[in-house]
């Protein structure tokens, strides 16, 4: 049987929306500024299915890097977490996350 994930913006007071010009869902916004210096909103949090692996945005990856660190097999990037089977990941550990990552 498979194991179930609630989205991220389960229990968030926001609603679920499409987050900039990539295939992307989150809830919330947050404003940042990017590195060319151009400032913008982009979501609190935020996933997209792609075809190498789950992208998860805004997860605060190296503040909540303890709860990162039970969550089982995934890697990161810049501000990024990627896991290839939600089946790698302990779900309890990862709504946990985006919990937290929400709570900010």
């Amino acid at each position: 049987m498979p194991r179930r994930c609630a989205p991220p913006w389960r229990g968030s007071p926001a609603s679920p929306r499409r987050c900039g010009a990539r295939r992307s869902s989150g809830s919330g916004s947050t404003a940042t500024k990017y590195e060319s210096g151009r400032e913008g909103e982009i979501c609190k949090i935020g996933f997209s299915p792609r075809k190498a692996a789950l992208t998860l945005y805004g997860m605060g990856i190296e503040r909540n890097a303890a709860i990162v660190a039970r969550l089982g097999k995934h890697s990161t990037g810049k501000g990024c977490l990627y896991i290839k089977k939600l089946a790698d990941v302990d779900v309890g550990v990862l709504d946990e996350l985006i919990a937290a990552a929400w709570a900010g």
